[in-house]
Order: C-alpha cells, then structure tokens, then sequence
C-alpha cells in the first residue's frame, strides 16, 4: 500500500487541514478589507458558490462591505433581488456602480423569488446576485448552492442575524453587525480552523452622510431615487 504523502491536501483541491484555511477552490474575488480577506479561503468572497451575509439589520453597512467586489464584477450586471428598501441610486453612483448595471428584482411570493434565483443563476449573465430573504427553507439553500456552482457569479443571501443558528451549506456565513466607524463581523463558517475573535472593519461613509446638508439633500432627491434605476421587474405568478 502506497503510503500517503507528506502534504495530504495535495490529494485534492477540495480538501485541508482543520487547523488551516482551504486553498481557493475555484475562483475568488478580493474583499478590499485586508484584515477580512486574510481569513477567508483563497483570500476573498468566492465565486460560484453561496455565500451568506447574516446582518443584524438591513442597511448597516453591508452595501459598503460588498462594494469593492461589487465593483470589480461590475463589467456584468448587478441583480438586487428583494432589496428591503428603494435602492438609492446616488449612493449606488457613490459606490462606483453604473447604473445601467443595476437590475432590480422583485417578488411577490418567496416561491417566486426563489425561482427568479435561480433563472438569474443560470442565465450566467450577471456578475454579483444580491438576494435578501428573511425566511428559507434548507433544500431551498442547496438548490441555490448547486446552482451557483455551476456559474461565475458572485451570490450573497442576506439573511437576519438569527438564521445563524440554522444549518446552511453555504461555503461560507459571515454575521455583521454594526460597530462605530462602521461593522463588526464573525466568520461563523468558512472552510478552515474556527475563528472566536470578531473582525472590525472601518467603513468609508458616503459623501453624501458627511454633507451639513446632506439629511435635508435626502428629503428632497428622495422620490426620483427609484426612477434612477433603469432596470426593474416584478415577478408575480
């Protein structure tokens, strides 16, 4: 019997040691926080596989943690599926996202916006697919994953911070919640040794946020902020 070599990860990609972190399995994309992308396999958010952002509250920084990725893939659309608000196509522009690259989705039924997942998914045309959704069942999960595995997008399921407790087969599950400056987050999974200690990462505010002025310049752009967006659909059976 052959015996095994030295480095047993070298068997296959897919496999590590408990006490380190998985080479990159596939494509990666940089996160653009050095202290976050140190702790992820392959050094960045992962491409063709789900990846869920358990935040504590929607619109605490999470827009702003993705958008370096965001921007890199940008030479493809950006789906935002179920976005919970009115996206704000000023800070989008803030954000360095054309906005001819944005598709806003919307769904009456969870079924449906599970369905629109995955028809994005296998269209293979966008670059990033952004899908918030506060209650999902687990085949549903793995109907995502697997879909996801056989693209080059970047898909982030946004779930509450409560799901944490939930089995997921996500390749990866990050919690985030917000911290002064900006957001604190915990690697709750990732294909390596566990980490206990939180990760705080210092968010740039928008300019608009840093403006006097800028509460009363909200108010009044406000209601052309969803005509901005050039491309929305209602999916609805």
């Amino acid at each position: 019997m052959a015996a095994l070599p030295q480095h047993i990860e070298s068997i296959h990609p897919s496999l590590w040691k408990g006490n380190q972190l998985a080479r990159a399995y596939g494509k990666t994309i940089d996160t653009g926080y050095a202290a976050l992308s140190a702790e992820l396999p392959g050094g960045g958010w992962p491409i063709g596989a789900l990846v869920e952002l358990l935040v504590q509250q929607p619109g605490i920084g999470e827009m702003r943690l993705l958008k370096p990725a965001l921007v890199a893939v940008s030479r493809r659309s950006v789906a935002l599926l179920q976005a919970p608000h009115v996206p704000n196509s000023l800070a989008f522009a803030y954000l360095g996202l054309p906005l001819d690259k944005l598709m806003l989705l919307r769904a009456r039924k969870t079924a449906d916006a599970l369905w629109c997942a995955e028809r994005v998914l296998n269209a293979r045309s966008c670059g990033a697919l952004l899908f918030w959704q506060q209650h999902i069942r687990s085949e549903a999960l793995r109907r995502l994953h697997l879909a996801a595995q056989a693209t080059e997008t970047l898909l982030i399921l946004i779930r509450p911070l409560a799901a944490a407790q939930d089995s997921s087969p996500a390749t990866l599950r990050l919690g985030v919640r917000p911290a002064d400056g900006g957001i604190v987050v915990d690697v709750i999974k990732r294909r390596g040794p566990t980490r206990t200690d939180p990760l705080s990462i210092h968010l740039q505010p928008t300019p608009i946020l840093l403006s006097p002025h800028g509460r009363v310049r909200r108010h009044l752009l406000a209601p052309a902020f969803a005509g901005d967006l050039p491309s929305e659909m209602v999916i609805s059976d």
